[in-house]
């Protein structure tokens, strides 16, 4: 500081030097962090601040307190142990021995910024220090080489000596980036950044866990593949290998995404992940390119221009020509700058000249404009072909840096060839000018035109040397000071340039953006960007036609949520549109769900395939595995640790490395053990530090590139089981391999479905998957996408713990098909668990009710199915339907399918029809064969159904299978996930039988929806049902069910009539959504003459499925799918339709058939009373019932028949009920007196 004051006395007066004594500085550090910021003040710091910050521990003082200003030597502390010590060869091992056992860690003093930067890696790696503070680094440095303590954290500068004479080393140095002096020594923030990398991979581990088990996920959480692990990483390896092999992995120079964000590059399947690409509103500029050898023509009024239109401004500056469509018509028009009111000439496409001119001052004279008129006159004087133009130049727009061309060698000289219009066959005129701005370091379409035309791009020369674009990796122009001296000299107008350097192109790359670690995207739109302070120095500067805010799809980074920029990169690729071809056959072998996803949005990405960038510039990560010597000559792509470690061995018998540092730590090759290759690591910083050689013996460096992670994913079905090092007959022999299917969202389709599949077909000729689950997304009940902003988000965590898993699942995937989007709403939740759980719970208690009372536990034989009922042996026929209908689902991944076969089983046929239809036959008695074949029955669908709802239901199809077959002893397993699945029985499918009964329950459907039309109850009896039957087959179907028809809706006959009688009168209705596309123009006439059917062209719709009508000549044929047919009401009787089916109910309730009625609603009545008190189902009991005119003669007649149906000894009808319950009816009381007898 000294020092630095003396040289800086010729500029300033009164400077003074204070050296606060304590902390190793840290009480210096802090006195200039508190001091005014007034620019009076200047603070010596140490490296170790910004390690601090880094990793969290700042005892109040931090780096961004401060403002760098030079650096003024890289001095830095370190983590030094004895060189004895053979516990500790790196600092992981340090770390992890540290975590394990307490390690002393000697400094000079508590509060000293070495002990706090050791504080920091303890607290950011989890490693146990007990600091021991010394007067000084000198005794802490002694008491190690006395082994009095594990290590030190003092000055590199401390130790340097005693590293040199081998008495102590430096395991890492708490630094940003490593000393020149000991470049093999890794920093802390790496060790601590891998560690902590890890750690943050794990980090959920045990909440994920339980969600899995809550949710009913089965998946082997005992053994998870971690793509981190050394043996998933060789896999990896190997693919790769194979890849080089094959010719299919190449180093290019191309403009390729990169996320400025993210500070890395992204493949064309990450840019296309869903959300990626989004709408923006930018400002754009039509810029005025000034000519230099204008056509005569377009000299005769002001300044010739070309015209051209982009969305990004800040490229303008990098524009190196102009590109046009050689078929597309140009025109010269005369007209006047807007803003500054000044004559111009202009060139543009003549298509688009009403675009970019008012069509309303196409009239006005040129000479009549005066600056500010809102109508800017113009007048075509010429056209011509995109042809006539090429080879013309212009001026460059901004004149800040000069184009150079760059030799092979490296070297570059200033270039002339720039400025010109060239030709390009992608230009269009759908939008902007027809001319397209060409910067060649910022578009792949720009680079390949002005590459093929020999215009070179505006390159920076940086101070190695290295050729880049204007804008750094960060997403800034570059500043003056990092480029070269030569190149600035040569080619910068330093004036101009000096404004705008350091200026970010986008303020989402701006770092003031950034607050406490979140982007504030509002305070960013907001605030002036770089395009709009270019625009307005156009705009001064007579180079801007047109200024405006514009809505355009603009690329963002999946990571980040920030945009991309297109950027020359060096990259690494694979050669996938090489098996493009292959790639699109195999696809049509597999199953997609929906099939649409795989012709479509899969299928046209294959079609449109690009080469796969695999390089990332990134940290943490798959390090590539290919090794270079400098001049590129020498190459190596590594596939195996074991070939590594040999690799290595080379390497050191030519002495670039000193020892085998896998070998030092005991490493076995070929031992594929977790504890083996747990003693290396081939992430960044370790494997950076092998050097290789190569066959000529030059020594080989790891290219520094690490591997897209998709890379990782879609590689998992081999590194998961470490092909093909272990496992490798399992995967040739196709036991695990391809997966029969594979489930995702829809956004994977470009993710991991195409990366699963483009590494399977390019490695192994061969599919990665059978089948494929593209899952559509989960909005809210309205169809809004979910999201905290709107806060209409469902916690999964609560629902599940409310309803439970099982009511969630069964409505996620009976709710709508897993690839359709599904508006959630807890509603529906409640609902399936009211419905269907709440039904096959009631169905098995009362199950279990009355098989305890028996003490059923099916030890019987199986009753024989011709000796059993036929509703019994219906039940089974439409269970074992049920059975291959749902097995048939399952097979086709029709999950939504197979749930409501099983629902509608379940709720309308098990319990609404077979359950309540046979209550009486599971009731008190002799346990006869019925009673039997009904208990049998019951279970067998019970059991069946448990088996068939299990993997949609795990939960309560576990405990309900589990529940019954404890009680039978049927099956041991001790999960119905390990049952067999249930295998259906042909023989015991009564097509016949099925047909029957359905009719049975859809006039039962029929007829209970038009009692509840009148509010007429099912206890009470109707006299008729009148059915008017289309054929022979249809009445002998309805008559086999006759009398259960009867029973069902309470009615005393069915009487058949001709359909063609003439009793019910029928409408016909189009269904406009069906017909409408049939017919088009027609459509009107067809509806004229639908609505004229007769009643005897109705029959015959009705009985035939359809009819042909008869338009002015010409034939029209409707469906009845295409129809609905109504039939009218009659006086005394109501009428439904529901296909071919017409029913009508006659609604006449006779006194006889009210004292029938009241005698039922009694029945119900006490039945319940007996509920509610208690009784057990065997109790049986006395009634007396209150006297009532309306009543009394129902009472009297039916006495016999309510006693039979509530096990009643006796029923008394008396003038006061005491202590008896009121029963309420429409318009009077009654009291009943229940008691047990």
């Amino acid at each position: 500081m000294r020092a630095l004051a003396d040289a800086a006395k010729g500029s300033f007066k009164n400077i003074s030097v204070e050296n606060r004594s304590g902390g190793g500085g840290a009480t210096g550090m802090l006195a200039g962090a508190n001091a005014k910021a007034d620019g009076t003040t200047v603070t010596m710091i140490t490296v170790e601040l910004a390690t601090l910050e880094a990793m969290g521990t700042n005892a109040g003082l931090t780096y961004s307190m401060f403002k760098p200003i030079m650096m003024v030597n890289s001095a830095c502390s370190a983590i030094t142990v004895n060189a004895k010590d053979d516990r500790f060869n790196t600092i992981e091992d340090f770390i992890n021995y540290a975590k394990e056992n307490e390690v002393s860690m000697g400094n000079s003093g508590n509060g000293a910024i070495w002990h706090l930067a050791a504080a920091g890696l303890a607290k950011e790696t989890g490693a146990q220090f007990k600091h021991v503070a010394y007067d000084g680094a000198a005794g802490a440095i002694t008491d190690l080489l006395g082994e009095h303590i594990d290590a030190v954290a003092v000055s590199y500068a401390e130790v340097a000596n005693y590293v040199e004479s081998g008495d102590l080393k430096v395991l890492a140095v708490m630094n940003d980036k490593r000393l020149d002096t000991i470049p093999d020594v890794p920093t802390c923030k790496e060790a601590g950044y891998n560690a902590a990398c890890r750690k943050d991979v794990m980090k959920y581990t045990k909440e994920w866990e339980d969600l899995t088990h809550q949710m009913g996920y089965w998946v082997d959480m005992k053994h998870p593949y971690i793509t981190y692990d050394n043996r998933y990483i060789e896999t990896l390896w190997w693919l790769l290998k194979q890849l080089y092999k094959k010719g299919l992995l190449y180093k290019g120079y191309t403009i390729q995404p990169y996320s400025p964000a993210a500070g890395t590059g992204l493949s064309s399947h990450e840019l296309n992940q869903p959300g990626c690409y989004r709408d923006v509103k930018d400002t754009t500029v039509v810029a005025q390119f000034k000519m230099k050898n204008p056509k005569p023509e377009m000299t005769e009024w002001g300044t010739p221009y070309f015209i051209a239109w982009t969305t990004t401004p800040w490229t303008l500056p990098s524009n190196t020509a102009l590109c046009v469509g050689p078929k597309i018509d140009y025109v010269a028009v005369q007209s006047y700058n807007a803003y500054t009111g000044e004559p111009i000439t202009v060139v543009l496409a003549k298509a688009l000249l009403n675009a970019l001119f008012n069509p309303k001052a196409a009239d006005l004279k040129l000479e009549d404009y005066k600056a500010g008129d809102k109508l800017v006159p113009f007048k075509v004087i010429a056209e011509y072909k995109g042809t006539d133009l090429i080879g013309m130049e212009y001026e460059q727009l901004i004149p800040w840096v000069k184009p150079v061309e760059v030799s092979e060698d490296g070297d570059w000289k200033a270039s002339n060839k720039a400025f010109r219009v060239i030709p390009g066959d992608y230009v269009t005129t759908e939008d902007g000018t027809g001319i397209v701005h060409i910067a060649p370091t910022f578009g792949a379409d720009d680079a390949n035109v002005a590459r093929a035309a020999g215009i070179p791009s505006l390159f920076m020369i940086n101070k190695r040397g290295e050729t880049r674009p204007m804008v750094d990796l960060t997403g800034k122009f570059y500043l003056l000071d990092e480029l070269d001296e030569n190149f600035v000299k040569e080619c910068v107008d330093v004036e101009k340039y000096k404004e705008y350097q350091g200026a970010w192109v986008k303020n989402a790359y701006n770092p003031v953006f950034m607050i406490d670690g979140k982007y504030d995207e509002k305070a960013a739109q907001a605030a002036e960007s770089l395009d709009i302070v270019l625009a307005m120095m156009m705009k001064a500067n007579n180079q801007a036609f047109k200024i405006e805010k514009h809505v355009h799809n603009y690329p963002h980074c999946w990571r980040t949520d920030k945009p991309v920029l297109y950027y020359p990169l060096d990259s690494w690729f694979i050669r996938s549109t090489a098996c493009k071809e292959r790639m699109m056959e195999l696809n049509k072998t597999i199953n997609w769900k929906p099939e649409s996803t795989g012709t479509g949005r899969f299928g046209k990405w294959l079609e449109n395939l690009n080469d796969w960038n695999l390089s990332r510039s990134r940290y943490w990560g798959t390090p590539l595995p290919i090794w270079r010597t400098e001049d590129g000559t020498g190459e190596l792509c590594i596939e195996s640790v074991e070939e590594l470690y040999n690799e290595i061995e080379k390497s050191v018998a030519a002495g670039f490395m000193k020892s085998n540092p896998y070998k030092d730590r005991g490493f076995v090759p070929g031992e594929y053990t977790e504890e083996n290759y747990d003693k290396i690591d081939l992430h960044r910083p370790y494997v950076d530090d092998i050097i290789l050689v190569s066959k000529d013996g030059q020594p080989m460096k790891r290219e520094s590139d690490l591997i897209d992670v998709w890379f990782d994913s879609g590689a998992m079905p081999y590194a998961q089981i470490h092909y093909p090092f272990e496992n490798k007959e399992l995967l040739d022999s196709r036991q695990v391999y391809p997966a029969d299917f594979i489930a995702e969202g829809v956004d994977q389709t470009r993710g991991w479905f195409f990366t699963l599949h483009a590494i399977a077909t390019m490695v192994f000729d061969s599919v990665s998957y059978k089948a494929v689950i593209s899952n559509g997304l989960v909005l809210d009940k309205n169809g809004n996408k979910m999201s905290k902003r709107l806060n209409n988000a469902v916690d999964p965590f609560t629902t599940i713990e409310k309803y439970g898993s099982d009511p969630l699942r069964w409505y996620m995937i009976t709710n709508s098909s897993p690839w359709d989007n599904l508006k959630f709403d807890v509603e529906g939740v409640e609902e399936v668990r009211r419905k269907f759980f709440g039904t096959l719970y009631n169905t098995y208690s009362f199950f279990a009710l009355y098989a305890n009372v028996d003490g059923f536990e099916y030890k019987e034989a199986d009753v024989p199915m011709a000796e059993r009922p036929e509703i019994d042996r219906w039940i089974l026929s439409v269970l074992n339907t049920l059975i291959k209908e749902v097995d048939t689902c399952y097979n086709e991944y029709e999950p939504t399918k197979a749930g409501r076969l099983i629902s509608d089983f379940v709720n309308d046929n098990l319990s609404n029809w077979y359950v309540r239809l046979n209550r009486k036959r599971f009731w008190g008695g002799e346990f006869t064969q019925d009673k039997l074949s009904a208990y049998q029955t019951l279970y067998t669908c019970l059991e069946t159904v448990a088996k068939l709802m299990a993997p949609i239901s795990p939960f309560y199809a576990d405990r309900l299978y589990t529940d019954l077959i404890t009680a039978t002893g049927r099956d041991n397993v001790v999960s119905v996930h390990l049952a067999e699945f249930p295998k259906y029985q042909e023989e015991m499918i009564n097509k016949e039988l099925e047909t029957r009964m359905q009719m049975a329950q859809d006039v039962t459907s029929m007829v209970l929806a038009l009692r509840r039309k009148v509010n007429i109850k099912v206890r009470q009896p109707l006299q008729c049902i009148m059915v008017p039957v289309l054929d022979e087959e249809q009445k002998a179907h309805i008559e086999a069910v006759k009398s259960l028809i009867m029973n069902e809706v309470n009615v005393k006959e069915i009487k058949f009539v001709d359909g063609a009688a003439g009793v019910l009168v029928k409408k016909v209705k189009c269904d406009f959504k069906k017909l409408g596309p049939k017919f088009g123009k027609q459509m009107k006439a067809v509806a004229a003459a639908v609505a004229e059917m007769s009643q005897e062209a109705i029959s015959e719709l009705e009985k035939n499925g359809k009819y042909t009508l008869n338009l002015n000549g010409e034939e029209a044929v409707i469906e009845v799918s295409d129809v609905e047919i109504i039939s009218e009401d009659i006086p005394g009787w109501l009428v439904a339709n529901e296909g071919k089916l017409t029913v009508a109910l006659e609604v006449t309730v006779t006194e006889e058939l009210r004292r029938e009625g009241i005698a039922r609603e009694l029945v119900n009545r006490i039945q319940n009373i007996r509920k509610s008190s208690g009784f057990e189902i065997t109790d049986k009991i006395k009634i007396t019932i209150s006297k009532n005119t309306q009543t009394d003669d129902a009472v009297n007649e039916y006495n016999t028949y309510i006693c039979n149906q509530v096990l009643g000894t006796s029923l008394e009808l008396v003038d006061e009920v005491k202590d008896g319950t009121e029963l309420s009816f429409d318009d009077f009381s009654l009291f009943v007196n229940v008691i047990k007898d």
